[in-house]
């Protein structure tokens, strides 16, 4: 299982008369945005253009750093995209990625281990994006 994010942009922060380097935190969270896919195996199993990839990235970071990491499930609560559009949840044969809106669609298991190793790569990725374009990706806690 893979997070992959493409194509960053800033949506409405020049609307909103901020750029990425003056922007408040709740800006840079709703904003800093980029396409967000799911892949298994090689092959794209889930999409999603124009996600708030800081915000998944933020809420994920501070899911790990909780004392309950590895006993609770995640569940994506935003403030732009609908509650509940990414879930990580824990099964008897591991950890597994859902999206509400789509009930059929479940990765398979992977283990904690492996799931951290992702979300720390994706956590990556997210801070090279936002870097990209011109935005101090140090607001992402580390994960």
């Amino acid at each position: 299982m893979r997070f992959v994010c493409r194509n960053f942009w800033v949506s409405d922060m020049p609307r909103r008369g901020h750029t990425p380097q003056d922007a408040p935190l709740m800006v840079l969270l709703l904003d800093l945005e980029a396409d967000l896919s799911i892949w298994e195996e090689g092959r794209e199993v889930w999409s999603e253009r124009m996600f708030p990839v800081a915000e998944l990235a933020y809420q994920l970071a501070l899911w790990l750093r909780s004392p309950a990491a590895g006993r609770r499930d995640f569940v994506l609560v935003s403030m732009q995209a609908e509650e509940g559009l990414i879930r990580i949840v824990r099964s008897d044969e591991g950890w597994r990625v859902g999206c509400d809106l789509d009930p059929d669609f479940w990765t398979a298991p992977v283990s904690w281990d492996v799931l951290v190793a992702e979300i720390k790569r994706f956590d990556r990725s997210v801070r090279e994006g936002v870097a990209a374009l011109g935005a101090d990706p140090a607001f992402i806690p580390e994960p």
